[in-house]
């Protein structure tokens, strides 16, 4: 999305690089001079024209030097409407009273990229290697019922096909049902408590899988975990929202999907059968109790007494306050005990534009589904055993790795998502189409190969759930989006786990080619669509906003009914 010429304030939805009106000189020590603004660093380097050499900062794997625009000692602070001179009437528009970070905030604040720098690296550390960890502890349970069903477990239990169907679908239904209601438990405790409640029921519950006897129990147990593990994603996402800005966040989505892929590799090589269904209680619940000592409340509290001295200094908190604050000041709009009204949910559900976005979470991901459900029971079916189909289902997942890291940095670095997203479907198209044109009967090894490179598509998921975040315009929205556009994509999964059917085994031809037809919907139809709606909003928006007065707009954000991102200096990316 490029920069909008109303230069709305830095909101999640108009990016973190767009300058405020106010026209101001950032000095190191923090003073702010009504002289020539000074860009920062990363303003410079949006404005760069080589994309190779962007690509080899974000990685780190290109060091700044003194004197250009990637100088260490450079400002780092991204001009926003907290440079204003209205500063205090700002305060009372965007920043709840109770806002648990209001002690580290500080307008006139100033920081360098190498302070920057080491800060994000200490986030990562504390706060998001945790998260990752305990998204880790979920998909062990996630990940290794496929493992499962390549031993047999199916003849085991007495299930068939259908039933295994069956629970997957009520697995999904499981998620689809906690997601809001998780999500609004944990606007109302806290991220901080809630995600270690759940972390220690669905961990117990997956533990009990050990005494399965048929059907019924099978059901019950796919039901109840996916209900205690649905909330997890949207609120993780939400709760790292406090820590990242909207440019930092899409990469540590990536790495945080990717932990789970991590797992997903993990229990492929030490499935052995039913015995893998038990979860790992002992770490699975440690991870959910050592979680209520390993998540802070917010930046600005972080102390307590197993940690006397918290996370961080004083001016590290300040640093990941305002530079989130001054990314999206509505993110000061709600303190994170604080409850949402029934009201307000409506408000949010209504939002007509993130319904785009919660189309696209319904169809992107359905095409895969299918062959990932299926794999190693296709692999079985090909003359594969046990030991070899758990094998071959581990390159695919390194694939996407790989590819979701890639993915995910071209989407920030170009600053598009609608086109960049769309690699995801692009990638499976051909891979269906050879399916398709396979000769009877196949070979094992050509399937594995077609197989692998479907599945080492690149995800796109990361930079969807940021998009989501950035396009909400205000906490509740973005508590309530969240959980709306993961349910999306849950139906999605309900949907894909009954695609393939047994009276178009093995090949599966009627359902290939449909799979297929989706793929150049979304190509062709869905996310250009989607890329030219959020374009000509910002179009619409940004006529009005540029027809008033400076003083106009400096009365229209103190005096305005609108919120969110019905706001006229609210910008969505694209």
């Amino acid at each position: 999305m490029s920069v909008q010429p109303a230069h709305p304030p830095a909101t999640e939805g108009s990016g973190s690089d767009t300058p405020s009106d106010r026209k101001d000189d950032i000095s190191k020590e923090g003073a702010v001079s009504s002289t020539t603004p000074a860009l920062s660093a990363r303003e410079n380097e949006r404005m760069e024209a080589v994309l190779g050499n962007a690509i080899l900062r974000f990685f780190g794997l290109r060091k700044g030097r003194k004197g250009d625009a990637h100088d260490p000692d450079a400002i780092a602070t991204q001009p926003s409407i907290w440079d204003s001179e209205n500063v205090e009437e700002y305060k009372d528009v965007y920043i709840h009273p109770q806002w648990e970070n209001w002690s580290a905030f500080d307008p006139k604040f100033r920081w360098t990229l190498r302070e920057e720098k080491a800060v994000r690296r200490k986030v990562d550390w504390k706060i998001m290697v945790w998260a990752c960890t305990m998204f880790a502890a979920l998909n062990i349970d996630r990940g290794n019922i496929s493992n499962a069903v390549s031993d047999n477990m199916l003849d085991d239990l007495g299930l068939t096909q259908s039933d295994y169907n069956i629970g997957q679908t009520i697995s999904r239904v499981g998620f689809l049902v906690a997601e809001l209601p998780s999500q609004l438990i944990s606007k109302r405790i806290g991220p901080d408590l809630w995600i270690p409640i759940q972390i220690c029921i669905f961990s117990i519950v997956s533990a009990l899988q050990l005494f399965l006897k048929g059907r019924a129990s099978f059901l019950a147990t796919r039901y109840l975990i996916a209900t205690f593990q649905g909330g997890f994603i949207p609120d993780t996402i939400l709760y790292l929202s406090y820590w990242y800005t909207g440019r930092s966040l899409p990469i540590r989505l990536a790495w945080f999907w990717m932990s789970s892929q991590l797992v997903d590799i993990g229990v492929g090589f030490a499935a052995v059968g039913l015995l893998s269904m038990r979860g790992i209680l002992g770490y699975e619940v440690l991870v959910g109790v050592a979680s209520f000592f390993l998540m802070p409340q917010c930046p600005a509290k972080t102390k307590s007494w197993w940690c006397p001295k918290g996370y961080f200094t004083e001016k590290e908190e300040k640093i990941i306050v305002n530079s989130v604050i001054r990314d999206d000041p509505q993110k000061g709009g709600m303190h994170n005990r604080q409850g949402i009204s029934v009201r307000q949910i409506w408000e949010c559900a209504k939002d007509y534009d993130m319904w785009p976005l919660y189309a696209l979470g319904l169809l992107f991901g359905l095409p895969k589904y299918p062959v990932g459900q299926y794999l190693t029971l296709s692999f079985r079916g090909l003359g594969f055993n046990v030991i070899e189909t758990n094998l071959l289902s581990i390159p695919n997942i390194v694939g996407s790795c790989i590819m979701m890291l890639l993915i995910t940095a071209l989407s920030e670095l170009v600053n598009n998502r609608s086109f960049v997203s769309m690699a995801e479907d692009a990638w499976l198209l051909p891979c269906f189409a050879a399916l398709l044109a396979l000769a009877e009967p196949i070979d094992p090894w050509a399937y594995f190969a077609i197989a692998t490179v479907l599945l080492s598509f690149p995800y796109t998921h990361p930079i969807q759930v940021a998009w989501t975040s950035r396009n909400a315009g205000s906490v509740q929205n973005r508590t309530v989006s969240a959980s709306l556009y993961n349910m999306w994509v849950q139906v999605s999964g309900m949907i894909g786990a009954n695609i393939y059917q047994p009276d178009d085994a093995p090949r599966y031809f009627k359902a290939n080619k449909g799979l297929l037809v989706i793929c150049i919907w979304m190509c062709v139809i869905q996310y250009p669509g989607t890329y030219f709606y959020y374009r000509w909003r910002n179009n619409s928006k940004a006529k009005k906003w540029d027809a008033m007065t400076p003083e106009e707009q400096d009365y229209y954000r103190k005096n305005t009914t609108d919120e969110g991102n019905k706001r006229l200096d609210f910008r969505f990316a694209t």
